[in-house]
Formats: C-alpha cells, structure tokens, sequence
C-alpha cells in the first residue's frame, strides 16, 4: 500500500457546521445515522454479470448504480464496482461472501481476483459466490481525484516519507495544504458522502442485490471498520461478519473521553505499538534462526538500533555499482522496515536488506529495496484521505500530529511519526460527510461478529481486536499467535474456524488460540500468501 493524500470541493460554511454539530454529537455520546427516512428506500440495483475478460477470465463483472447521497436515495447516482466467482458447487450453494481488503482506498475487485481462488476452504468457494467491491470514491468506482497525472500528484506530496526533524515537519504540513488546496479546486461531489456508513449504505444494497436476506461479509484491516459499522447500522441483517485485522471502532471514530480534541485518529489507534513489537519479534526470530537469516551476525537488536541512530545522524551514500549512487535515509529505514513486517514471508528478503546497509554493500541494499519497493502511483491515495479524514473526529491543528508523533516514537520507537504523520493532511481536510456513523458501536447483531487478530500485527494492534469483541453487541474472539498483518494465509487453524463460521456460523471456544503454520527463519517454513499483484502494505489499514 502506498502514501498519499486527498481532498475535493465543499463549501465552507456547510463544513464547518457539519463538523462542529459531529463534534458535538460525539461529545454527547450519539450520532445520527443519517439513513434515508420512512418511505425514501433507494432501489435495489440491478446487476448485470459479464465476463471480465482476459485479465480474469474465471470472473465476473458487473456495475452497481448507488445514491450519491443516501438522503437523496432518487437524486445523483455514482457506480460501484463488482467482480464476483461463482460457487463451484451452485447445487448447493449458500449465497454471496462480500469481501474487503482494507486500506481505505484499497480495490476489493483486484483482492478477490488475486486471491479468490485460494480464499478460505473449498467448502467456502463451492458454496458462496465470492463477491469483491471497490468502496465509493475508490478505484473503478465513481473515484475521488484531485489530479490529472501523477507528475502532479507527485509536485504536491512531500519528497520523504515523514517528517523526522521540526524543519521537516514544517515542510510536511505544507505539502498536506498544497494537496488538500488541489483536492478542494478539482474533487467533485463525492468528496463529502464517503464515509465507511455510506459504505455499509451501499454494501447493504449490494446485499439485496445479490439476493441475499442477510449479510455474509469478510473484511480485512480497515475493511473490520466497514463490518463494524455494519453491524451497528444494519444489526438485523448479520448472518455472518468476519473481521480480521482489527480496528477498535471507538478509536477509529472518536476516541474516548474527548480524546478527538488532542489526539488524532492514528494515535488514538497505536498502530506504532504494534509495528515496534513486531520488528522486535523479527529480529528475535532471526537472532534464533542463525545461518537462515542474514542479519543474525552478532545481536540483531543492537545491530537495529545502531544502524538506525547512524541513520538518523546521516544518511549512508553508496555507489550503485551502475555509475551513480543509493541514498538511503533513516525515513527509508522505518518504511522498509514497516513494509517488511506486514508479511513474513518478505522477512528473508528484509533481513538481506539489513545486512546489505549495515556493511554498505550497495548491490544488496538494491536488490532487496526493489524487491520491497510500494506500486507506481494510484488513486489509492485520494481513496485512503478521503475516507480516513471524513470517518473520525481529530484535532483541527497540524501541531497535534506533531506532539503526538514525538510522543508515540519515545514510547514505540521508529514507526510512531511513521504512522502518526501519515492522517496529518486531516488537518486540513476540505470534505465533510454529514452521514457518516460515530456509533455507539455496541447494537446486537443477528448473529454474532467473528473476530480475528494477530498477536503481532504491525498495522492493527493484537490490542484492538481484544476491546472490539468486548464492543460489539454479540462477538467472539479468535487469537491466532503469529506475525504480520492480518492472519490471511498463515494459519491452516484459523482458516478452519473461519470456514466453519462462514459455512454454518459455529463460533470457537472462548480463549481459542490458534497457531500460525510457520515459524519465520526456522529450519522448515510453509507459509500462504496471496497470490500477485495483490499485497499488504502500509500505511493503509
């Protein structure tokens, strides 16, 4: 996943009263859902599937036409995106598996392309339809945009990859109001009705549509707030909601206690927790893995800090054995670092990575940066800003993201201005979505919520997923003691309580921990990952 920033047209006055009377909701313990009122129901698309081509020939296609504005449910339309695979077995088929990958900004199409094939069992895909959407204001959806190429994306987004020093930080929020100012001057309307409740809006629609009475959904990462949300908006209609990756929707939303005022959105998360323990659980892992690890010379820890306060002092210039030069900084380290930890099966090639700079060796550093490298430039940046902003309530000056980063890195080193910086621009943000949902997060559901988590996530603390089963209405917990983002394709276990789940929506045992399949650098690894070009990376959830 990559960094970006995003913004569009909205009339000042309307913003702030629509920002201060959340404000003053959230303060007061409520928030109007905003839904569309008695007898204004929008109608339920009409899909029509088409093959989608030679890119995904076992899939299908199809365009759903949602309100803009759910208020207005016969007013404006925007398109969502949809892809689906059929159930292998239709004799016995259960109904559709709504998917999402994250982000926000993240395309459910290309997720479920790339790993709809191997997702869960093969019970679950011969008896679901596997159905991937990209979220308003998203990808093939009705996109939210605030330029025309990527050249100009680029003149508007800070040449690093966060602010290290008070100079920098200075710098950073310029950027973020050049990107935010382009964002006003270009987005259209979508900017203000792309709030995760106007995702369950429309995920609900997508439910009908297909023809099913109840929703069954998997999310992932972020994708846990739009099934959080879900549950809250539409508790009657949960059959079966999994969330894996998970996002304390109290945090996300408004934080506790007034924190909104002081703390902003990534802080009241702590991502950075969960990143520094698991670099820790890295550099262990490799310390016991010896001569399969690359960095396990001596102690991989003091190798770590070491490297990053020289880092920090100055950066390392190399020859690039091509007749120029590598620059790496110590911004580099902490995002390479960040990516590599969403994965361990990236670990190898991260623990090269080390190495390589550690002694200067510029061909290794190289190989390794490439092979770790964020995708070209997408939409995916406008899509992160334009939901993450307009969800929570935060702090109206960049100053807040400054004292929070800094504290955050003192408590967890590295990642916390690595995380933290990265909603800044939210500061700043043009778009206000009246609709959006500030909870209370605890409505029972039809069905109780599986919730999953990762004991050392990098991006959505193990933490998280714990308060979230104590949230919700009706939830269980399944604790899976593994690394990296999300338990995806680590652990034959908890793809079987989540199969089983999704099939008849039997629960595991209170205090369930499943282990993952694999030990990263021991002598024997088996490991399942999603098939390219899909792939995790930061800093979207």
């Amino acid at each position: 996943m990559s960094l970006g920033v995003a913004g569009a047209l909205v009339a000042g006055l309307l913003g702030a009263a629509q920002g201060t009377a959340g404000h003053a909701a959230a303060d007061a313990g409520s928030a109007a859902v905003g839904a569309a009122g008695p007898g204004k129901a929008p109608a339920v698309p009409v899909l029509s599937w088409k093959p989608c081509g030679q890119s995904a020939p076992e899939f299908e296609c199809a365009t759903a036409k949602v309100p803009l504005d759910h208020d207005q449910p016969h007013g404006p339309a925007i398109s969502l995106a949809l892809t689906r695979i059929r159930a292998t077995d239709p004799s016995r088929r259960i109904g559709s598996l709504f998917l999402n990958p994250g982000g926000p900004g993240s395309s459910g199409v290309d997720f479920a392309q790339s790993v709809g094939k191997t997702l869960y069992s093969a019970e679950v895909r011969a008896r679901f339809d596997l159905v991937g959407f990209d979220p308003r204001g998203v990808a093939a959806s009705t996109p939210l945009t605030c330029f025309d190429t990527a050249e100009q994306a680029a003149a508007a987004t800070a040449p690093f990859a966060f602010p290290v020093t008070v100079a920098e930080e200075r710098e950073w929020v310029k950027y973020d109001r050049a990107y935010a100012a382009a964002c006003a001057r270009r987005a259209g309307p979508v900017i203000d009705h792309m709030s995760t409740a106007n995702v369950a809006r429309d995920l609900d629609l997508l439910r009908a549509a297909v023809g099913d009475q109840k929703l069954t959904y998997a999310g992932y990462s972020y994708g846990t707030y739009i099934g959080s949300v879900y549950a809250n908006l539409f508790p009657h209609r949960v059959r079966a909601v999994l969330i894996d990756g998970v996002i304390d929707p109290v945090s996300d939303a408004t934080g506790r206690n007034g924190e909104w005022r002081r703390q902003p959105v990534d802080a009241r998360l702590k991502s950075e927790q969960g990143a520094y323990q698991t670099l820790r659980e890295f550099l262990r892992l490799c310390d016991a893995g010896g001569a399969t690890c690359a960095f396990s010379g001596g102690n991989p820890t003091a190798r770590y800090d070491a490297l990053a306060a020289r880092l920090r002092k100055q950066p390392i210039t190399m020859p690039d054995g091509e007749g120029g030069s590598v620059v790496v900084t110590y911004a580099d380290l902490v995002t390479t670092s960040l990516v590599a930890m969403y994965s361990p099966v990236d670990w190898p090639e991260f623990a090269k990575y080390l190495q390589g700079l550690d002694i200067a060796s510029a061909g290794a550093v190289r190989a390794a940066r490439a092979a770790l490298a964020d995708p070209p430039y997408t939409q995916g940046a406008e899509g992160f800003y334009g939901v993450w902003c307009t969800d929570s309530l935060n702090p109206s000056s960049a100053s807040a993201w400054a004292r929070a980063a800094r504290a955050a890195d003192r408590q967890w080193p590295y990642f916390g201005r690595r995380w933290i910086w990265g909603s800044s621009i939210c500061a700043n943000w043009p778009g206000r979505d009246a609709d959006r949902y500030l909870g209370p997060f605890s409505k029972p559901t039809a069905h109780p919520v599986l919730v999953v988590g990762n004991r050392w996530d990098p991006a959505t603390r193990y933490e998280d997923a714990v308060s979230t089963s104590r949230i919700l209405g009706r939830a269980r917990l399944l604790t899976v003691s593994g690394w990296g983002h999300t338990s995806l394709f680590t652990s034959a276990c908890a793809d079987g309580y989540a199969s089983a789940y999704l099939l008849t929506g039997a629960l595991p045992a209170a205090g369930t921990v499943c282990r993952p399949d694999a030990v990263p650098f021991a002598a024997t690894t088996r490991v399942k990952k999603p098939a390219p070009p899909y792939q995790w990376r930061p800093p979207h959830r």
